[in-house]
């Protein structure tokens, strides 16, 4: 842990007031879950990250994505990538999301796109301009958008096709349906 020379007093409520910089720093809006951690006499806060707890779950599930659908496989939360799977996984692997992504997501609704048909592609990471075909899936559920499922390729020429479309959005259910 790094100390930021911030010094805050807890109010009458038990309340204490997180500086802007550092909320903008670690991407934390208004109504964003945090898990309370304790260690004798530290205190620490981190992003909760529901999909994240499903670490073995997911990872599994990406890639056999991949394998079934044959593109790169990418789970993410609403901060960024949680697992990737396919050729080409390592460019997305750990990677923060977009802001175009971060759209996507807080619209719920699922983005299909090829350029192969001049689709507008957007970026699901940050730095990576090379993908050709996408759809992606938001995770909701309880009306919340806990992430999504992405599927993509890298091929000139490439579209995705329903059935991957549909591998997509039963997976999206499946991890859903894991928190209801």
């Amino acid at each position: 842990m790094k100390a930021t020379g911030i010094v805050r007093r807890i109010d009458e409520l038990g309340r204490v007031v997180i500086p802007k910089e550092i909320r903008s720093t670690l991407r934390l809006k208004s109504g964003d879950p945090l898990e309370i951690f304790t260690d004798r006499d530290e205190l620490m806060l981190k992003k909760y990250s529901p999909i994240a707890s499903l670490e073995k779950f997911t990872e599994g599930t990406a890639k056999s994505l991949s394998d079934l659908s044959g593109y790169v496989a990418v789970i993410c939360d609403t901060d960024g990538v949680l697992h990737a799977s396919g050729k080409g996984q390592r460019e997305f692997g750990g990677k923060t999301l977009s802001e175009k992504m971060d759209k996507v997501l807080r619209e719920r609704k699922s983005y299909v796109a090829n350029l192969a048909e001049g689709g507008d592609v957007i970026p699901i990471v940050q730095g990576v301009e090379n993908v050709t075909a996408q759809i992606i899936v938001p995770i909701v559920s309880g009306g919340d958008c806990l992430g999504a499922v992405a599927l993509v390729s890298t091929e000139q020429g490439a579209k995705i096709e329903a059935g991957a479309c549909k591998l997509a959005q039963l997976s999206a259910t499946i991890l859903a349906n894991q928190f209801e």
